[in-house]
Parts: structure tokens; C-alpha cells; sequence
């Protein structure tokens, strides 16, 4: 048997709680939170037009709120988001599009959960380097929880860096650029803006972030109204898809419920990030003076990433792409959507537009498994986290992609279902945090 399918096997058996574990706490804390989904709507336009209260940190190396939300999602609205629902909808069928989406409205309250709690636990060094997130308020459940989800989440985000490495060098090399050569652009990048720490990394997100997403966004509409007939069927199917089996059609073998369930689900974890942890860290360095404040922005966010898959995986659909991938295994779809639609243009616009995705998200998962490393070492031997990262990057685009996905998901199996308890029995022990 080789390395694959050994991963495979894995991942099934480690794969199959996450559904009712995610699903449940999410419903759980929803009704803790007494919908604040529903209301919390009024207080997320006055932060995004008025502005957080600012805390009064002193030397504490905060960004502003806004700035620390883009960060946050600048990994987000990346691969996991483009690539993301391709991969499920080949796994599980054009259902599974329906549960990555419909994970999002809980994935809110789990992100607000996780962001309010980094904030309220938050610390600073001597030097006044933030030290935050899961690794922080996990200890309010058990030392040994916040120790492992400490030290697996290091190699989470490298590995993960090195998914999105992959995914770009796979679609630049069908435009004959070697993976090595994308490889080691990712690389020098990523050194250079973290190299400039927080400041640095949430500006370059807050220029980045709104530019891909307008020229992605623009395209991919284009695709979805050019065939309105073809746009309907594709919603039709999502729906019919994700209460009933998927047939076999084309290269896509047929799916069960169960799996159009986990697939979308489990996509929709990796889209939203909700329920790692891991949004939380960019969060937690934000200059607020109410943890709740960040942790609302956080939870509408989660909008932006739904959006994203949804809008994707229909352009899946409605080109058919779906049914000539291989197994659910193949990154390169949506580059082949957008060049079908137009040979000469398309594929520039993807291109541009996921490279900026990876880009930013590539350097904000590196910016995170450094506050991460960090938050263990009292940020000493930084240097050489980094230089672990780089290479991790640089090898990442010429490794096989089925064996790299598989490696990330397992590795977030290994970090969210402990988080995402956590965070549960945190909101029963020290409710009056998660007021607003």
C-alpha cells in the first residue's frame, strides 16, 4: 500500500466525528449565544462604520481592527475558497456545496467564540510582543490541551503554506513556469513581509485583500450569467444533491449523502477556518478595547468566505468541470473553468487573482505559525521558524497533490476537534465573557 492511501485511511477513521462534533457545538453555542448571529448585525455595521473602541495598550504591538480582520482573512479567502469547493463537490457531489455553506452560519458563533476568548487572554512579553490565541485561553480548560494544540499547529501552518504553493506552482506550471520558480518567489516573499511583523503584515493585507477580491469576483460572475439556463440547474442540483445520492455521471463516480455532508463540511472548515483556532491569532493583536467588538467582525466574516465557495463551486457546475476531474483530487479546475470561458483572458484572471490569494494567505499563515511559535518560545529563535517555513514553502510546489491535501487534512483534524471542545466548555465556564 502506498504513502496515499496509508494517509487515506487516516484521515477516514479521524474524519468521522467531525461532522456531529462541529455541527453540535455550533448549534450549541448558537443557542448559548441566543442567535447573536441575528443579533449582533446592528453592532457589526456601527464597527465597520464607526470603528472599535481602541484599548490603551501602551507598547503592546496591536493593529488596528480592521487591518487585523483582513489579515485574518487573507488566509481565508485563499485556496481554500477557490480550489476548495471543487474538491468537494468532486468527493461528494454538487450537494456537498450546500453543506460548505450551510456550515458557515455556524461557523460564525464558533469564530466569534474563539477571537472574543484570544482577546480576553491575551498577554504581552516584556518587550511587548502580543502572546495570544488558542495556545492562551485553552489553558483555561487543561495546560496539556493548549501544550498539543501549541505544537501541532506549528507544523499546521507550515504544511498548510505549503498546500498553497502547490496549488499556484500547479496552475502556473500549465503556463510552463517551473514549480520550483514559484516556489521560491512564494518563499522570498513571505521572508520579506515577515520580516516586518505585524504592522507589515496587516497592511499589505489591507492593500491586497480588496483588490483580489473585486477581480476574482467580477470574472467569475461573468461565467455564472453568461448561461442562465445552465445557472439554474446548477442551483437545482445542489440542492436535490444534499438530502439525496449524487449519480454517477461523467468522471465523477456518485456520492452518498453522507459523504456530499462531510465533504462540504469538512471543506468549509478549512474555507472558514472556524473552529482551528487559527483565525484567532491575527484577531488577538488588534488594538480593541472590547474583546466582543473583534470577535463580531470575525463572525461576518465568515460571510466573505461563504460567498467565495459558493460563488466557486458553482462555477464548477455550471461548466461542467465537475464531472472530467479525477477523484477529487485534481487543483486545477477552476484554472480550466475560467480558460474555457475564455482562452485568452480567463486564465490570466485566474491566475492573477490566485496568486494574490496565495500570496496573502501564504504570508498570513506564516505570520500565524509565527505568533504561534512564538507564544511558546517568548519569541525567542524566530530566525530560525522562519527559515523553517520558507523551505517548507519552497519544497510544498514540488511535492505530489494528492499526498500534500491529505497531509493538511489530518493535521486539522488533530488541532480542531480539541479546539473546538475547547472553546464549547469554555463558553459554559466563563460565560460573561461572550456578553456584548
Amino acid at each position: 500500500m502506498d504513502l496515499f492511501h496509508v494517509l487515506s485511511e487516516i484521515y477516514y477513521v479521524l474524519a468521522r466525528p467531525i461532522v456531529p462534533i462541529f455541527f453540535g457545538a455550533g448549534i450549541i453555542l448558537t443557542f448559548k449565544t441566543k442567535f447573536l448571529q441575528f443579533r449582533a448585525f446592528p453592532k457589526f455595521l456601527d464597527l465597520i462604520t464607526k470603528g472599535a473602541s481602541k484599548a490603551k495598550n501602551g507598547n503592546m504591538k496591536t493593529i488596528n481592527p480592521v487591518h487585523a480582520l483582513l489579515a485574518a482573512m487573507a488566509t481565508t479567502l485563499g485556496s481554500g475558497s477557490i480550489i476548495g469547493p471543487s474538491i468537494a463537490i468532486m468527493t461528494g457531489g454538487p450537494g456537498a456545496l450546500f453543506w460548505m455553506v450551510s456550515y458557515a452560519f455556524f461557523a460564525g458563533i464558533i469564530k466569534f467564540t474563539e477571537v472574543t476568548f484570544a482577546l480576553h487572554t491575551r498577554s504581552k512579553t516584556s518587550t511587548g510582543e502580543i502572546i495570544s490565541g488558542p495556545t492562551q485561553y485553552l489553558k483555561l480548560v487543561h495546560s496539556f490541551l493548549a501544550r498539543w494544540y501549541g505544537l501541532v499547529i506549528i507544523a499546521v501552518f507550515a504544511i498548510w503554506s505549503g498546500v498553497q504553493s502547490n496549488t499556484l506552482a500547479s496552475i502556473l506550471q500549465k503556463e510552463n513556469i517551473p514549480e520550483w520558480q514559484t516556489g521560491l518567489i512564494l518563499a522570498i516573499i513571505v521572508m520579506i513581509v515577515l520580516s516586518g511583523g505585524a504592522k507589515r503584515v496587516g497592511f499589505f493585507a489591507s492593500r491586497l485583500v480588496p483588490l483580489m477580491c473585486l477581480f476574482y469576483v467580477s470574472f467569475a460572475l461573468l461565467i455564472l450569467f453568461k448561461d442562465l439556463t445552465a445557472l439554474k440547474a446548477a442551483f437545482l442540483s445542489v440542492f436535490q444533491n444534499a438530502f439525496s445520492p449524487a449519480a454517477a455521471t461523467g468522471g465523477f463516480l456518485g456520492a452518498s449523502v453522507f459523504a456530499a455532508m462531510s465533504a462540504g463540511i469538512f471543506k468549509s472548515i478549512y474555507a472558514t477556518e472556524a473552529g482551528l483556532g487559527t483565525s484567532a491569532i491575527p484577531h488577538s493583536v488588534a488594538d480593541v478595547k472590547n474583546p466582543t467588538d473583534q470577535g463580531i467582525l470575525a463572525m461576518f466574516s465568515v460571510v466573505a468566505d461563504a460567498f467565495f465557495s459558493f460563488m466557486s463551486g458553482l462555477v464548477i457546475l455550471v461548466t461542467g468541470m465537475w464531472m472530467v476531474g479525477e477523484s477529487g483530487l485534481d487543483n486545477t479546475l477552476m484554472y480550466e473553468a475560467f480558460k474555457m470561458n475564455s482562452p485568452a483572458l480567463g486564465r490570466f484572471v485566474l491566475i492573477i487573482s490566485l496568486s494574490l490569494f496565495v500570496i496573502t494567505t501564504v504570508i498570513g499563515n506564516s505570520f500565524n505559525g509565527s505568533q504561534s511559535f512564538g507564544s511558546i518560545t517568548r519569541y525567542r529563535w524566530m530566525g530560525l521558524y522562519r527559515v523553517f517555513t520558507v523551505a517548507i514553502i519552497f519544497f510544498g510546489a514540488l511535492v505530489s497533490v494528492p499526498i500534500v491535501w491529505k497531509i493538511v487534512d489530518i493535521m486539522i483534524i488533530l488541532v480542531a476537534v480539541p479546539n473546538v471542545i475547547g472553546i464549547t466548555i469554555l463558553a459554559f465556564k466563563k460565560p460573561e465573557v461572550l456578553k456584548i
